[in-house]
């Protein structure tokens, strides 16, 4: 059983005027997932006080979700205070809890990250967490977050930070190595059982799960109802509906938002689900976010083109989904839907700061660092402990008026273990590489992706590494730009 860590940091209380705490949201001006975390904060009673600071450097894109959340607030009568400002350090003063959502260098940027790969031969569908896509999207993000831990150790000190950026992992390691309390988050572990359990007709909030592992490979490790385990009838289910091969048919298109509850298989999660079958049918267990997502995270499914319509016969490429965006046209709708009915998504960032302010205790699955010692050198494990002290693990944390605790998961599976492995050693490396300015760990991480590794010599790994530096030098911390 999973309990509160030995390493659990001291109470922290959030201490602020009367009427609220103040919330900073640094990347406030982007699509779609700021404004939708706006509505969860003051979907909480206890929030609706609270002044929200919003921080982004395009001040037209700001404008619309300002704008927006003065009308939301405004319609249901709330006294929240909505601030924006384009600085930074105006953002960070006293504020309580910090919220990241940004990718630095946008859809142009995002670009290379999947175009340059995919001229090499390396396919990625979405290129936002491991890969050459993951490690850049990351490496161009490290002087932003650079300059925001400079000015929050002298303005916010002992603010709790809340990482939405991707790469999850590797932002949230860096975040916590540069000496800010962060948890990072994602919606795939309330995806996935969601998920899971609409397959077996179950419902929701009659199942009980078990979940750990790292960020977008996480593992659903037990699955039940009361007293029956539902793993026999999910294998015989998920086996019988995703095959290799055979394509699902009617269903529900995906825009990329996935903070709502899905009501139906999508193209994205649930309707053609082979790959995230075949590995539970290998290593025992379910893994959490989407079959696109998890096909880039192993050697096995997107050698060929051919193999990629095997497993994923419906294509979902993240890239193209964002270049296609309608961005106001978005913001309009949430604002009507959240004005017509204002509840929180399935995100974990007000649950944090609702249960931090109220004392009222959560439990949450967040991205905390496996170890106080980081990466110190030949750190081990304390959260799980057979994964290295310097991973980012995604695990049950418990949060009240003491902030978010991690609870200790003990050993993985061995066979789960080895498969996340495969994966920390790209996201130790890339982080390495930010934190010691060594442009051959660049390197390194890149030509440790599993999936590169499977497609590409370690000299085309080398020539593609070379053309995404210079691609995003302008965005690269200095001692990696040569």
């Amino acid at each position: 059983m999973s309990h509160i860590t030995a390493e659990a940091p001291a109470p922290v209380s959030i201490e602020h005027a009367p009427a609220g705490p103040r919330i900073a949201i640094i990347g406030a001006g982007g699509f779609v997932f700021p404004f939708r975390l706006i509505g969860d904060l003051v979907s909480f009673p206890a929030l609706r006080g609270a002044t929200l600071a919003l921080m982004d450097i395009d001040p037209q894109r700001l404008d619309r979700v300002a704008g927006a959340a003065r009308r939301l607030v405004e319609h249901h009568g709330f006294p929240t205070v909505v601030e924006q400002t384009t600085d930074r350090r105006e953002a960070l003063r006293g504020a309580d809890v910090v919220i990241i959502t940004f990718q630095v260098g946008g859809i142009e940027s995002y670009r290379h990250d999947v175009e340059i790969p995919r001229r090499h031969g390396i396919d990625q569908a979405v290129g936002d967490t491991l890969g050459p896509g993951g490690v850049f999207r990351f490496l161009r993000s490290v002087t932003a977050y650079d300059a925001i831990a400079e000015d929050a150790l002298e303005l916010c000190p002992d603010a709790q930070f809340i990482n939405y950026a991707n790469p999850m992992a590797m932002a949230t390691a860096y975040l916590n190595a540069e000496g800010l309390r962060t948890v990072g988050l994602c919606h795939s572990v309330q995806g996935t059982t969601r998920m899971l359990a609409r397959t077996l007709g179950v419902p929701y909030e009659d199942v009980t799960f078990t979940s750990a592992g790292i960020n977008h490979q996480a593992w659903i490790l037990s699955f039940r109802r009361g007293e029956e385990d539902l793993y026999p009838r999910l294998r015989e289910v998920m086996g019988a509906r995703h095959r290799r091969g055979r394509a699902a048919a009617s269903l529900t298109a995906d825009d990329g938002d996935h903070s709502g509850e899905a009501d139906a298989a999508s193209d994205y999660e649930g309707g053609n689900e082979q790959v995230r079958t075949a590995i539970m049918q290998t290593f025992g267990h379910f893994q959490t976010e989407s079959s696109h997502h998890a096909s880039e995270y192993l050697p096995y499914f997107r050698k060929t083109p051919e193999l990629v319509e095997e497993y994923i016969p419906s294509r979902w490429d993240y890239y193209e989904i964002c270049a296609a965006h309608d961005e106001s046209g978005d913001l309009s709708d949430q604002l009507a839907e959240l004005q017509a009915e204002l509840k929180p998504s399935v995100e974990y960032g007000a649950i944090i700061v609702n249960a931090m302010v109220t004392g009222r205790p959560a439990v949450v699955h967040g991205n905390v660092p496996n170890s106080d010692a980081g990466f110190a050198p030949g750190s081990q494990g304390s959260v799980i402990t057979n994964l290295p002290g310097s991973a980012c693990v995604e695990v049950a944390c418990l949060v009240d008026g003491a902030g978010v605790r991690p609870t200790r998961f003990g050993d993985l599976p061995p066979q789960l273990a080895a498969v996340n492995r495969t994966n920390v050693n790209v996201q130790e490396l890339a982080v390495r590489a930010a934190l010691e300015g060594s442009r051959e760990h660049v390197h390194h991480a890149v030509a440790l992706d599993p999936l590169t590794a499977a497609l590409l010599t370690v000299e085309e790994i080398r020539e593609m590494t070379e053309e995404l530096l210079t691609a995003h030098a302008a965005l690269l911390p200095d001692a990696l730009r040569s």
